[in-house]
C-alpha cells in the first residue's frame, strides 16, 4: 500500500513540476532581489499528528512565511486555505491543484501507515508526531532546506542529502524508523524534489506576491501601568506595546540610560489586524520607582524611540494632545469670525431667518427694493386765508 501511494505522489508531483520547469532553469538565483535582507527568509510547513489509539488520529497542518501564517489545512474538506490574497504566489491553478491532491493523499495515508507500523516502531499510545518541512532564502538565493521529525516533542529524525538520519540522542528507535524509510527510494526522490525545487520556487513567489505585506510598517503604541508584586513592599511595573509590524521589537525598562537587567519579556502575541502585542514587566521595590521609564525601539520609528516615564506620558501622546488642542483653537477662532460677520449684516441675517421660500422670497425682495428706490412724495402746505 505504501509503495502504491508513493507512486501516486510521484506522478502528481512530476506532472506539476513539468508545467513550470521551463520557467525556472536556474534555481540558484531567484527573482525577488529587492527583498534582500541580512536574515534568511524561510517558508515552512508544520504538521502535528496526534494518535490516541490504533483507530483514532487527528492531524493539523499550517504554512508559515517566517513568523507570518499564510496557509492552513482544512481537514474536513481536504483543502488548502489561503489566508492572504497573495498566499497562492504565482503558481498556476493546475500546479496548486496538483499540490493539494498530493497533500490530500499524504495526509489521508500518513495516520494509517503510522498506525500500521506503530508496534514495529515501538510507538506507545497516546503519542504525537510533529514534522517541519521548508526552505530558506538569503540575499535572493536559495540557501538550504530542511525536513525534521519529532516524536513526543523531542527531535527524532531528519532528511539530509538523500537519506533519513536519526537525531542525536534519539536512540535505536529512530534508527529503526530511518532504516525502514530508506528502503523506499521513491519517497526519497519525492522529498528531494519538494525540498530542492517546489519549496524554493514557492518561497520566491510568496516574497514577490506578498511584498507589500512583508514591507508593511506599523508604529507601536505604548503605555505603562503598575500593580502589586507578590512580595510585600514591591511593585510590578508593566509596559504594554501594541500595534507594531513587523514583529521584531526591542523593549526595555530603563533608569536614565541604564538598562534594567531584571526586565522580563513575555511572548509577542498577534493582534486581530495582523499587528503584534508585547508585555514587558519589572519587579522593583516601592521606593525605587522614581526615574524609571519604558523604552521602545522598532523599525517603523526610524530611530525615534518611544520613551514613557512611569508617571508621565510618551512624546507621541504629547504631540497628539497638542495637535488636538491647536485644532480646537482654530475651530473656535473660525467660529468667532463667522459670528462677527453675521452680526455686521443684521438685515441679511433676518432675511435668512424668513420662513418664506422660493418665489415668495424673491417677490418679497423685489418689493423691498422698489420701496427703497421709489421717490418719496413731497408734502405741500396750503395756507387758507381767514375770513
Amino acid at each position: 500500500m505504501l509503495l502504491l501511494l508513493t507512486l501516486l505522489f510521484k506522478e502528481l508531483l512530476f506532472h506539476g513540476a513539468s508545467t513550470v520547469g521551463e520557467k525556472n532553469q536556474d534555481l540558484q538565483v531567484l527573482r525577488p532581489h529587492h527583498l534582500t535582507t541580512e536574515e534568511p527568509l524561510t517558508f515552512h510547513l508544520i504538521q502535528i499528528s496526534s494518535f490516541a489509539n490504533h483507530s483514532w488520529a487527528h492531524t493539523q497542518g499550517s504554512g508559515w512565511l517566517g513568523e507570518l501564517q499564510t496557509h492552513r489545512w482544512n481537514g474536513v474538506l481536504g483543502t488548502i486555505q489561503f489566508l492572504w490574497p497573495w498566499s497562492r504566489g504565482n503558481f498556476s491553478k493546475e500546479e496548486l491543484k496538483n499540490l493539494q491532491a498530493l497533500l490530500q493523499l499524504y495526509l489521508h495515508a500518513f495516520p494509517r501507515v503510522v498506525q500500521a507500523f506503530a508496534s514495529q516502531f515501538q510507538f506507545e499510545y497516546p503519542f504525537e508526531i510533529q514534522i517541519s518541512f521548508g526552505c530558506r532564502m538569503h540575499a535572493g538565493k536559495a540557501s538550504g532546506s530542511f525536513l525534521n521529525g519529532a516524536y513526543q516533542g523531542s527531535d527524532f529524525l531528519s532528511f539530509q542529502g538523500n537519506s533519513w538520519k536519526p537525531s542525536s540522542g534519539a536512540g535505536s528507535q529512530a534508527q529503526n524508523v530511518c532504516n525502514v524509510l530508506n528502503h523506499y527510494r521513491v519517497i526519497k526522490e519525492i522529498v528531494q524534489i519538494l525540498l530542492s525545487d517546489t519549496c524554493p520556487r514557492f518561497l520566491s513567489d510568496l516574497l514577490e506576491a506578498g511584498k507589500a505585506e512583508l514591507e508593511r510598517q506599523e508604529k507601536p503604541e505604548a503605555w505603562v501601568s503598575k500593580g502589586h508584586s507578590p512580595e510585600p513592599g514591591r511593585l510590578l511595573l508593566v509596559c504594554h506595546v501594541s500595534g507594531f509590524h513587523p514583529k521584531p521589537v526591542w523593549v526595555m525598562w530603563m533608569r536614565g540610560e541604564q538598562e534594567q537587567r531584571s526586565t522580563q519579556q513575555g511572548d509577542i502575541m498577534p493582534n486581530a489586524d495582523g499587528t503584534w502585542y508585547l508585555r514587558v514587566t519589572l519587579d522593583v521595590a516601592a521606593g525605587e520607582v522614581a526615574g524609571l521609564a519604558c523604552r521602545v525601539k522598532h523599525s517603523s520609528l526610524e530611530g525615534h524611540d518611544i520613551i514613557i516615564h512611569l508617571d508621565g506620558y510618551s512624546i507621541l501622546l504629547i504631540l497628539i494632545c497638542l495637535t488636538v488642542i491647536v485644532t480646537w483653537v482654530m475651530l473656535v477662532m473660525v467660529g468667532s469670525w463667522f459670528k462677527k460677520r453675521r452680526s455686521q449684516h443684521p438685515r441679511l441675517q433676518e432675511f435668512r431667518k424668513s420662513p418664506l421660500l422660493g418665489k415668495e422670497i424673491m417677490a418679497q425682495k423685489h418689493i423691498l427694493e422698489e420701496m427703497e428706490n421709489k421717490p418719496k412724495p413731497t408734502l405741500m402746505t396750503f395756507v387758507l386765508p381767514c375770513t
